[in-house]
């Protein structure tokens, strides 16, 4: 399928580097050395998937994330120079979908960006399939794109995080899970999840879920202990 990429880097070395990279990989390459230009060329054409600096001049790319995510699914794949974890936690709590650090491995990184592409298309309104889902509450997961679904048949990217996330929960529903024990189910290659990790992806998955923070009925929060999923998943044929 054809894949349409914006790569956003204020580097003039690091940028050619990369779009030559992906053109090679038969993928559509958009260029941009700015959030404003990245701004313009999203409102012109359909973008599956943003590789985005963090640091360019003028606006920033956790703002241009947040700016993002608001108005869609794009995948977001974050690109920093830096090894800081708080600012990881602020990439993921503004709606990344993947974090790689300066210098990265370019096949990992086609590897990355494979995945996450897949899971946009398959995310997008016509292609529905119902061949792995699981029911709970008013909601299905279908796990073999990594989405859910509404009452209305309405989809929802989940970004690579909150499906691990959900499924752990899925998979001990009724048991109260630990930091320690989430953390342990979505170890990521290229960053180590903390406690304020999960907490972030558990008010992600609230807010997709519309389970009401102060109130919520799906995810509940056992003081001093962890998350306990009080739904019973069952499969959906």
């Amino acid at each position: 399928m054809d894949i349409s990429i914006l790569i956003v880097e204020d580097d003039n070395i690091t940028r050619h580097c990369l779009v030559d990279y992906f053109r090679q990989e038969q993928y559509t390459v958009y260029e941009a050395a700015s959030a404003e230009k990245a701004e313009s060329i999203m409102q012109d054409h359909n973008i599956d998937l943003i590789l985005l600096d963090i640091q360019l001049p003028g606006k920033d790319g956790l703002t241009l994330t947040r700016e993002i995510r608001t108005r869609g699914n794009t995948g977001i794949i974050l690109v920093t120079s830096r090894q800081d974890e708080i600012e990881r936690i602020i990439g993921l709590e503004c709606g990344a979908d993947e974090y790689v650090s300066k210098p990265f491995n370019l096949r990992e990184l086609l590897a990355r960006t494979k995945n996450l592409a897949a899971r946009v298309r398959a995310a997008a309104p016509g292609n529905e399939n119902r061949a792995n889902l699981r029911r709970f509450e008013n909601w299905k997961l279908d796990l073999d794109r990594r989405l859910l679904l509404s009452e209305k048949n309405e989809t929802t990217a989940l970004t690579h995080g909150e499906y691990q996330l959900l499924c752990a929960f899925i998979n001990n529903a009724g048991h109260t899970l630990s930091r320690d024990q989430l953390m342990d189910r979505i170890k990521n290659r290229e960053w180590t999840p903390n406690d304020r990790t999960i907490d972030v992806l558990v008010g992600r998955l609230r807010r997709k879920l519309h389970d009401a923070p102060a109130n919520p009925r799906i995810i509940l929060t056992v003081h001093g202990a962890g998350y306990v999923f009080t739904p019973k998943a069952v499969p959906c044929y």
